[in-house]
């Protein structure tokens, strides 16, 4: 049986090395190492997602909000905050790679050594996704409604193409927010703040 690839962008192909299926997770971590150019991740379902590098706009923007979640996470000392470049085994058997996340450290406390060194097992607490140009809406806020479903406490979904930020969190219908100037991660996120007002400028 051999693993399913989905390329979301068939019109740019993609030359990738593909190891011996099934696309366990084992295999999987060999994979993306095999490919480091490549943002994958894995569906419930065990397809295997492939997506190509983003552009310079979307790259920008993840690296301010990435640098502004691991300087506050260094100040509160609670928690451990990570990039795009992080998989994350959720329970219902995905692998998703959010374009930041962060998680408490009693629940990093609980993994062994060689958990900590591949994908981690678990949902973090937290997760940011941001829209590219590339991006479908519906594709990320199905994505956003996985991880609340897997443990996640928080999430946001930043449209930096319509300037609109969707806040999830569990047993709470999503919050849409036009414009905003600040979000806050209050309550779970104790004093985090994320300024969006340069967010939401193009690349000069």
């Amino acid at each position: 049986m051999l693993a399913t690839l989905r390329f979301p962008h068939p019109a740019y192909p993609l030359f990738v090395h593909l190891p011996m299926a099934p696309m366990d997770d084992a295999l999987l971590l060999e994979f993306c190492r095999a490919n480091p150019e490549l943002h994958i991740e894995r569906n419930a379902e065990g397809e295997v997602i492939v997506m190509s590098p983003t552009g310079g706009e979307s790259s920008h923007r993840n690296l301010m909000i990435g640098a502004m979640l691991y300087l506050w996470a260094i100040r509160d000392g609670s928690g451990v905050a990570f990039d795009s470049s992080g998989g994350f085994l959720l329970p219902n058997g995905a692998m998703r790679a959010p374009d930041a996340a962060w998680v408490r450290r009693t629940r990093l406390a609980k993994l062994t050594r060689a958990e900590k060194r591949g994908f981690l097992p678990l949902c973090p607490d937290f997760v940011v996704e941001l829209r590219s140009e590339s991006d479908r809406l519906d594709a990320l806020q199905a994505k956003m409604d996985e991880y609340i479903a897997n443990g996640a406490q928080l999430g946001w979904l930043i449209d930096p193409i319509e300037q609109i930020v969707y806040v999830y969190r569990p047993q709470q219908p999503v919050q849409r927010l036009a414009q905003p100037a600040v979000i806050s991660g209050d309550p779970e996120l104790s004093s985090f703040t994320l300024n969006l007002t340069d967010l939401w400028e193009p690349l000069e």
